[in-house]
């Protein structure tokens, strides 16, 4: 548990969804409350751990949800914001085959997607709404809107562990903080 809030390791797995072009300007230890990732795919497949691209292939809707709290570290970058698990946790998936998608943003598959890596990166654009509020023993509550429906309950702690492994934490979390809540400008 200890290496969760080590700054060198939370740098390799937000590393891991960062898009090329992009640099982490501030990377967190949060924890998340509730994740409900939505999304709508085309011109794929499903197979047993992911969406493979199929020219025939048709749209597919996948909420993926978790609905207890885990270790997730929260990055943000010049346009995009990362949120990535500590640990493997599971989830619950729920697939559509034949959503209807009257107007909806249909992500074309280009390269094999799994599952557990859908929903961990997000234009900063893409934030409909973020609700901060002051938690218990100075945490922060982040309710996190995109404008597809994906929505995440996060909590950020006061302070990134004991120990000292995460020693930009509170600078960080000051920037994180200022920037999702520009989304509400």
């Amino acid at each position: 548990m200890s290496e969760v809030f080590d700054e060198k390791n939370m740098r390799q797995v937000l590393d891991a969804y960062i898009p090329d072009g992009e640099t982490l300007l501030a990377g967190i230890h949060a924890v998340s409350k509730e994740t409900n990732v939505t999304g709508i795919f085309g011109k794929c497949v499903r197979t047993e751990s992911g969406l493979v691209p199929d020219e025939n292939g048709g749209v597919i809707a996948l909420n993926k949800k978790k609905y207890a709290m885990y270790d997730v570290y929260v990055g943000i970058t010049q346009t995009f914001l990362v949120i990535a698990e500590c640990e493997r946790n599971s989830y619950y998936y729920e697939f559509d085959d034949a959503p209807e998608v009257n107007g909806a943003d249909i992500q074309e598959i280009t390269s094999e997607i799994h599952f557990t890596d859908m929903g961990t990166c997000f234009p900063l654009t893409d934030i409909k709404r973020c609700e901060v509020k002051k938690g218990w023993m100075g945490s922060v509550k982040c309710f996190l809107t995109m404008k597809n429906g994906t929505y995440f309950k996060l909590m950020f702690p006061k302070l990134g562990g004991l120990g000292g492994g995460m020693p930009h934490y509170t600078e960080y979390r000051e920037k994180i903080i200022e920037v999702l809540g520009r989304s509400n400008a």
